[in-house]
Order: structure tokens, then sequence, then C-alpha cells
């Protein structure tokens, strides 16, 4: 694996599934509220109950850090997975009312923290794009 391929996986990686963990137990209420917004961007996550929501949002981030931290998952493989976590929040953050200015696509101040999701997006293209750790020639 390139040393670039590494660093794409290891920094969302880690971030990820450190974020996945820290969901682990996480209270109904929160739960209620991140998947009020979520279900913006995917509406079928709204079916849920919350405490479903929670568990599928813990355990779908930690599956999706620990695809990019482990090396025995293919690049490709692991930059989808990366694709439809960061495709789902960027999906959420042009649907969710008052994340945007009005032109529908430069963040708001509300908008901003999750419009940074949108890296995770690129790192997921990189990553699907490449060929077998090395970088696609144009």
């Amino acid at each position: 694996m390139a040393l670039s391929t590494a660093i794409l996986r290891a920094v969302p990686g880690a971030f990820i599934l450190n974020s996945g963990i820290g969901k682990l137990g996480m209270d109904p209420q929160t739960a209620a509220h991140m998947q009020g917004m979520a279900a913006q961007g995917v509406p079928p996550l709204g079916k849920l109950t919350p405490e479903q929501f929670a568990k599928f949002l813990s355990y779908g981030e930690i599956a999706v850090g620990a695809a990019l931290l482990l090396p025995f998952v293919p690049t490709k493989v692991a930059g989808l997975g990366l694709a439809a976590f960061s495709g789902s929040m960027v999906s959420m953050y042009l649907r969710t009312p008052g994340m945007t200015e009005a032109d529908g696509v430069r963040p708001s101040q509300d908008g901003t923290a999750v419009a940074k999701d949108s890296w995770l997006l690129a790192i997921a293209a990189a990553l699907v794009l490449s060929q077998n750790g090395k970088s696609a020639k144009a």
C-alpha cells in the first residue's frame, strides 16, 4: 500500500472509529435529535426507533472506521464504505434547512461543521479511484 493511500485511510479511519465508539450507549434523547437530522438526508432512517438508530449509527461508524484502518480490507472496498457514509452526511447537509446559505450550497454558520464532511467524500473518491493503493493515472 502506498504511503499516500495509508494516510488517506488512517486519518479518517481513526476519526470515524473514535466517533462510533463514542456513540455506543447513546441516550435516547440524543439519538432522536441526531436521527431527525440524519433522516433529512436519508429518509428511511426516520423509520427506526431512536435506540435502533443509535446502534445503526455507532456500529456503522465503527465498521467504516475499522475498514479504513485494517490494511487487509481492499482500498476500493474501504473507499466505497467511506463514500456511503460521507455521501449520506453531504446529503443531510444539502437537504437540511438552515445548513446552507440561500444558494443551497455554501454553508451557513450552522452548516459549517457538517459541510466539512465533503472532504471525506473527496477522500472516498480518491480511494475508489486508486489502483491497488497507487494513484490512478489520468
